[in-house]
């Protein structure tokens, strides 16, 4: 029982010892909490949409006649000029074709004559009274038909004569050659697809508008005439490849379905983009980025919004310097550094920004210090 005294004396004797070897004892820290007072701005926010690149004149290449691919003219990404040759198909039958026709029309010419002599004989005759009316009219007619045989067989020369051209397939556009799925020797026909001509000067980058714009055109009111005027409002568009590169040149909108899918909510749009160098190339994929102002919205740095679970807060400071938690909704800026508040704060309220995550309910984060130089 008596030992606890000695207990109490040493570690009086102890503490004493360090104050007076004027060693500083532990003191509670503050935090550091830095804080903002909210207010209204504007923003542009960047809209991205996944989108397609087409040729604004992509051409199905395909014969008009049936034969044997005989040669192929062109290599797959070739750059190509309008009327530049790209296929040729056996021309030995439509060459055959054409003489048949050609024979037959001298054939039809010569019975023409023959039935234009006998007319005119039986008119001198019918007006001298040596024949019939009858043989009159028979002798015209028969004309006639002479007459409309050398129509049908110069028709049939000028249709061997397109068929004979069909068998060297050419360029209708210029641009860029795709892929070239035959090889020479195939056998071809109507129905088969010899490539795709990818008419590149101006390229489409075609997506669908998200609900969130729709909802924006529904909500102004927005009529079918209107939606050209909306269209030339619209700003420029940027084109990120998938590899992230930017695309140099600016693209604009053109176009805008005026049905909204049942679906998915959303329009079709297209922007076209300028492609001088060629470097874009029907097909290829990547993201349309067009930014769209945002006015007299409460912006906050996303540092300052705290996640918890499925709910977004940020520390509002009240009169007594402490914080309180407050539910607010977000909207994404795209630029990874703020969020836009929707719904949760007003003008004036004064929020926690750095050190947020370290705040806790209650816990004072304004000192005199700070609150002097604030005000």
């Amino acid at each position: 029982m008596k030992m606890k005294p000695i207990k109490c004396t040493l570690m009086l004797g102890t503490l004493f010892g360090l104050v007076a070897c004027n060693i500083d004892m532990p003191q509670e820290t503050q935090s550091s909490f830095e804080t903002m007072t909210v207010k209204k701005s504007d923003i542009e926010l960047p809209y991205k949409f996944s989108a397609r690149m087409k040729g604004q004149n992509d051409v199905t290449v395909t014969p008009q006649v049936s034969g044997q691919l005989m040669k192929i003219c062109v290599a797959e990404g070739q750059q190509v000029k309008k009327g530049q040759t790209l296929f040729i198909i056996d021309s030995r039958n439509a060459q055959l074709e054409l003489e048949a026709a050609q024979a037959n029309l001298q054939a039809a010419l010569a019975q023409e004559n023959s039935a234009k002599l006998e007319f005119e004989s039986n008119k001198n005759l019918f007006e001298k009274n040596i024949v019939s009316s009858y043989m009159l009219n028979n002798s015209e007619n028969s004309y006639k038909q002479a007459q409309a045989a050398v129509a049908q067989a110069r028709a049939a020369v000028n249709r061997a004569k397109v068929n004979l051209g069909f068998c060297t397939i050419t360029a209708t556009v210029p641009g860029v050659i795709g892929e070239i799925p035959v090889r020479p020797g195939d056998q071809v026909s109507p129905m088969t697809q010899l490539t795709m001509l990818s008419g590149n000067t101006t390229m489409y980058a075609e997506f669908s508008v998200t609900e969130a714009i729709v909802e924006n055109m529904v909500k102004e009111g927005m009529k079918a005439s209107e939606v050209e005027k909306y269209i030339s409002q619209l700003p420029d568009a940027t084109f990120i490849m998938k590899n992230g590169t930017e695309y140099p040149h600016k693209g604009r909108v053109v176009s805008m379905t005026g049905v909204v899918n049942a679906s998915t909510g959303s329009l079709t749009s297209k922007v076209s983009f300028p492609n001088p160098e060629g470097h874009l190339y029907s097909g290829i994929q990547g993201t349309v980025v067009m930014n769209f102002a945002e006015k007299d919205v409460i912006i906050v740095p996303q540092y300052a919004v705290v996640r918890l679970q499925d709910k977004a807060q940020v520390y509002k400071v009240q009169a007594d310097s402490t914080a309180t938690a407050v539910d607010v909704t977000t909207a994404d800026t795209g630029n990874g550094k703020d969020f836009i508040i929707t719904s949760g704060l007003n003008v004036g309220d004064k929020i926690v920004t750095i050190g947020a995550n370290n705040v806790t309910e209650g816990q004072k984060v304004l000192f005199p210090e700070e609150v002097k130089s604030e005000k």
